[in-house]
């Protein structure tokens, strides 16, 4: 009937204002606070923060934020592909508040030459050969002739033999002096006469 009243829930009061009952509202301070039968009940925020590099929290927001990182004091945008300050081919990714980084593979000891702009620094490989030790680049000839050539790269010795020419003398004219890596042809003998 007319004139009668429900029972309802009692409003709140705070800080000389009414609060509608099972009103919600957030405080200074990241406090979540809400009007429950009549009283004001406040708590802290607490943040469920999934990612190892969350943005600090926006404006007018308590918790951080996955939608991009912060990386040695940098917020990156969700998808960025960057360097980290110490350079070194280091190439880093940021993905929902993750940061993952790679750095490159260098081989061990040897590579085919040093170069400052290279990611890898590494000094080309020595050679070691019938107990001697060669440097990167290095040239000598075999069993101390110079019939054959061998050259120190990158840790490998390679060796080559020199090119003989072809004879167009008979077998018995051929000669093969001291010291000379080729067969060569004899002079005939000058005609008697």
């Amino acid at each position: 009937p007319p004139g009668t009243s429900t029972p309802s829930s009692p409003h709140c009061w705070y800080r000389g204002a009414p609060r509608e009952p099972g009103a919600r509202w957030m405080e200074p301070g990241c406090r979540s606070c809400a009007c429950q039968g009549g009283r004001v009940l406040c708590e802290a925020v607490s943040c469920s923060v999934t990612c190892s590099h969350p943005l600090p929290p926006p404006a007018g927001s308590c918790c951080p934020s996955c939608a991009g990182c912060l990386h040695e004091g940098v917020a990156r945008a969700d998808g960025d592909v960057f360097t980290p300050s110490d350079g070194n081919c280091t190439v880093c990714l940021c993905l929902a508040g993750n940061v993952s980084c790679i750095s490159p593979e260098c081989p061990p000891g040897s590579c085919p030459s040093a170069s400052p702009s290279d990611c890898c620094s590494c000094q080309p490989a020595k050679c070691s050969f019938r107990g001697h030790t060669y440097a990167h680049g290095a040239r000598f000839s075999l069993d101390g002739d110079d019939c054959t050539t061998c050259v120190c790269r990158g840790g490998e010795v390679e060796c080559s033999f020199a090119p003989c020419p072809v004879l167009d003398c008979p077998q018995h004219q051929r000669h093969l002096g001291p010291g000379q890596c080729c067969v060569t042809c004899r002079d005939p003998p000058a005609p008697a006469g």
